[in-house]
């Protein structure tokens, strides 16, 4: 099982990745015979996610679908976070309790 703290860190992991394959995807929209790399996320038994990133099987971008997954991974990467921040203060009120 997977501490409280690992399941979003993979999570917030994952949104970097997702982040820095679209921003790659942007920066060589225009080189030619540019293919995508697309990101493939896997849910880990006992929570979080793990990525790995693939090249697109046909050439050109999708600048639509890069900027919709930059706001995706944001958004993924703020919600992880909260999760974190909460799990971490969850602790801390324990240990509070206990002392």
């Amino acid at each position: 099982m997977a501490s409280i703290s690992s399941i979003p860190l993979s999570g917030m992991n994952a949104a970097q990745t997702v982040l820095n394959s679209s921003a790659h995807n942007v920066a060589n929209m225009n080189t030619s015979q540019f293919r995508r790399q697309e990101v493939n996320q896997t849910a880990q038994t006992g929570g979080g996610v793990t990525t790995s990133l693939t090249t697109a099987s046909t050439d050109g971008s999708s600048l639509n679908e890069d900027v919709v997954a930059q706001l995706q991974a944001k958004n993924s990467f703020l919600a992880n976070f909260a999760v974190f921040k909460t799990g971490d203060q969850m602790a801390g009120t324990m240990l509070n309790m206990k002392v």
